[in-house]
Order: structure tokens, then sequence, then C-alpha cells
């Protein structure tokens, strides 16, 4: 996801966006501890994008 992308959201898209991007970590954690995870990338993938909706959200607050 570009940063792009993530300034056009409006703040309740950005929190809803979060809220499944930390669910669909907490499945891919999942499905790495069992050992079905097929491309480990993904997990890097959604911390950087919550990372990025995370920070244009505390700069929208500032």
């Amino acid at each position: 996801m570009k940063v792009s992308e993530i300034r056009a959201m409006a703040d309740d898209e950005l929190n809803a966006k979060l809220k499944s991007l930390k669910q669909e970590l907490f499945n891919l954690r999942f499905s790495q501890a069992t050992g079905s995870l097929s491309n480990p990338m993904q997990l890097h993938n959604i911390k950087k994008d919550i990372a990025k909706i995370n920070t244009i959200l505390r700069e929208r607050k500032a």
C-alpha cells in the first residue's frame, strides 16, 4: 500500500483498515506458528502497512 493511497483515505476508513490489517497480522502469525505460512514476507508487508497508517493518523492529530 502506497503512502499516497493512505493519505487519500478518511480517518474512519483508516481506522477500519488498521483494524482489518491487525486481524490479518494475527491470522498470519497463527499460520506461521502452525507451520502453514507459505510466504513469510506477508508478515513484513502487513507490519509496514500498519506503521504507515499509524504514522498518518498521528500526523493528522498533531
